[in-house]
């Protein structure tokens, strides 16, 4: 029985407790009395603001100020891509044949006309020697025909005057012309055998160096294919050369944008690999047609590479610059502001706020152009612009003005006195 009157008294002790808690925290008289007070602020009557019964006069607005600047500005595009080389070429043999040799490694440097690899050549050079032989018979024959129709020549020259004197019968006459013409024919056909000859010669001949595989370009070696004793034919690279002594990032730019690319713009160029490092290029090419299922057109950037630093693969964001301007009026971004479809900044007017419609001309982030509109003597407001009105009282931070000490706004405690 003592057990359970203990515990009794202990839930009473408890909730005495929670209730004397709650009302030490509860709100006390004075500030109870706030509402009231805020609300006679807000309305008209005795002590009101100046709204009159019903009235609503909205509460200075502390705000920051910025005074209008001369300075360049820029309009840039921003595209993004990967880098890819000048030229990629695979290099492949002009010949089939077993490799014999490969001189590159991936990652070397090559230079046009630097021998890659050699496939053997055993076979072509011994057929090149037996071409050899040939056009050296076909050469002699030449000389040979040369000496017989020399000599039907001259029997002909003889037979001719002996026919004249009437020594030599018509038929022996006959018979001479018929073999220097025999001659002459046979000379015409040593030479074009020596033609044929001198053509298969240097065919084999081209065949032979075809069996040295050399760069087309300057470059890298960007990848090797095969090794040494593999099988070449010409539907199977040896290495891919790739030239980036300057790289193009091919981008595609919306059809709004169109106006604002030319061929030769300047571009600047930023790459994961070098932070906060860029990098100069300009527009090489604009295509003249748009996808008609992107509506976007190509663009090719070239930037020149010579430390070859800039490596085909990367990616790559580029700023281009459409438009530039200097001594030109701007404003802090922030600044400018959307109103009703019309676009303006607010100026400070004996501490208000005033709103001025303006033309606007580059804008490059953090600065707008102002064409028309403000001068270079007005201050404008930028931090809190978004959230004013037109005639609204403001407070410049950092500032006292207008009543605005004391915390409240200047707004007067219940009274007559202002807060401490």
């Amino acid at each position: 029985m003592k057990r359970v009157v203990i515990i009794v008294v202990i839930v009473i002790a408890a909730l005495s407790g929670v209730a004397l808690y709650s009302g030490f925290f509860s709100k006390p008289p004075a500030e109870a009395a706030t509402p009231n007070a805020a609300a006679a602020d807000r309305q008209g009557g005795p002590g009101g603001g100046p709204g009159g019964f019903g009235g609503f006069t909205r509460p200075p607005m502390t705000v920051e100020l910025a005074s209008p600047a001369r300075a360049d500005v820029s309009s840039r595009l921003t595209v993004v891509g990967n880098l890819i080389g000048e030229q990629t070429v695979s290099v492949v043999p002009k010949t089939a044949g077993r490799l014999e040799e490969v001189y590159v490694k991936l990652g070397d440097r090559v230079a046009r006309g630097q021998r890659i690899a050699r496939i053997e050549d055993r076979e072509i050079r011994e057929q090149v020697k037996q071409a050899e032989a040939a056009f050296e018979v076909a050469q002699a024959t030449i000389r040979q025909r040369e000496a017989d129709l020399k000599f039907s020549q001259t029997n002909l020259d003889r037979a001719r005057e002996l026919y004249g004197r009437q020594l030599l019968p018509k038929q022996t006459l006959d018979d001479a012309e018929a073999r220097y013409q025999a001659s002459v024919a046979q000379l015409e056909l040593a030479r074009a055998q020596l033609t044929q000859s001198q053509a298969r010669l240097e065919e084999l001949r081209i065949n032979l160096a075809n069996t040295v595989i050399t760069s087309p370009v300057n470059g890298f070696v960007a990848k090797r294919n095969t090794d040494a004793g593999a099988y070449a034919s010409q539907n199977a690279p040896v290495v891919d050369v790739v030239d980036i002594s300057t790289v193009r990032l091919v981008a595609n730019v919306v059809e709004k944008d169109m106006r604002r690319v030319a061929a030769g713009d300047r571009a600047t160029v930023e790459v994961d690999a070098f932070p906060g490092e860029t990098f100069s290029g300009r527009i090489a090419r604009v295509a003249p047609v748009l996808d008609p299922a992107t509506r976007t057109a190509q663009i090719e950037i070239e930037i020149v590479n010579p430390a070859t630093r800039l490596k085909p693969g990367m990616y790559a964001r580029v700023q281009l610059t459409t438009e530039q301007r200097a001594n030109a009026l701007v404003v802090p971004a922030n600044a400018v502001i959307d109103r009703e479809g019309e676009r303006g900044v607010f100026v400070t007017r004996n501490d208000t706020a005033a709103f001025r419609p303006v033309q606007i001309g580059i804008e490059d982030g953090s600065r707008v152009e102002i064409l028309k509109g403000i001068a270079d003597g007005d201050r404008v407001i930028t931090t809190g612009a978004a959230a004013l009105q037109d005639g609204d009282r403001i407070i410049v931070a950092g500032e006292r003005g207008n009543g605005a000490a004391g915390g409240n706004g200047g707004r007067r405690a219940p009274g007559g006195r202002r807060p401490q």
